[in-house]
């Protein structure tokens, strides 16, 4: 069973980075995962934020530019680095994986293209 567990959320204010980590574990699968972050405000429905397999990255348009999605292979973790954040970045962020290649299109942004999840990491951004 895959696990997945985020860390590295925290307060900022406006123009603020932070990074977070996503650490797995339990992945049976012998091929490469499609791993994405989520993230959900209240109120809202959950939202990709960027996906990605081998060199292959994806971002909503929210977040090109300031956000950039990384995975150390080796030690099976994702990060997330976010620079230049914003008000409305204020969210739960959730790692999720799937095994084989992102889906096409923008359906690496369905919450329903993921088998895994992690419990989520709060980040708040304050003006």
């Amino acid at each position: 069973q895959v696990q997945l567990v985020e860390s590295g959320g925290g307060s900022v204010q406006v123009g603020g980075s932070l990074r977070l980590t996503c650490a797995g574990s339990g992945y049976t699968y012998s091929g490469a995962y499609c791993m994405g972050w989520f993230r959900q405000a209240p109120g809202k429905e959950r939202e990709g934020v960027a996906a990605i397999y081998g060199i292959s990255t994806y971002y909503a348009d929210s977040v090109k530019g300031r956000f950039t999605i990384s995975q150390d292979n080796a030690k099976k973790i994702l990060y997330l680095q976010m620079d230049s954040l914003k008000p409305e970045d204020t969210a739960m962020y959730y790692c999720a994986a799937n095994r084989g290649f992102c889906p096409f299109g923008g359906n690496w942004a369905r919450s329903t293209s993921y088998s895994y999840w992690g419990q989520g990491t709060q980040v708040t951004v304050s003006s």
